[in-house]
């Protein structure tokens, strides 16, 4: 069934497993996804963006696939998608310098000592 890969590739019958163990889950979550993704306040293809974005900061590469092809479809362009990433790398690396002040914090408090 493994053919060494770290994420095995999406197949319909990982798919239909997934189902047969929880199907009233698995419907759920698919009704909630395409309520999530509709049309809306927001369009399609923002939602689109914005979920390559997460996608890149959650570090998940079923959803960096799927979404970055959702986009696709959803008619944005390659420089768009780029900007996307760009704008989670940024996010993520924002992530350390805003939460640096807890370590300038301890060392202040250290030197106080």
């Amino acid at each position: 069934m493994h053919d060494h890969q770290m994420y095995p590739l999406p197949s319909k019958e990982l798919s239909e497993r997934r189902r047969e163990l929880a199907p009233e889950v698995d419907k759920a979550f698919h009704d909630f996804s395409k309520a999530a993704f509709a049309d809306g306040a927001l369009p399609r293809k923002l939602k689109q963006l914005i979920a390559v974005a997460i996608a890149h900061t959650t570090q998940c590469p079923y959803c960096i696939r799927s979404h970055t092809l959702g986009a696709l479809r959803d008619a944005a362009t390659d420089r768009e998608i780029m900007e996307a990433i760009w704008v989670a790398a940024e996010m993520r690396a924002g992530g350390a310098f805003a939460h640096s002040v807890i370590a300038l914090d301890a060392m202040a408090e250290e030197a106080h000592r």
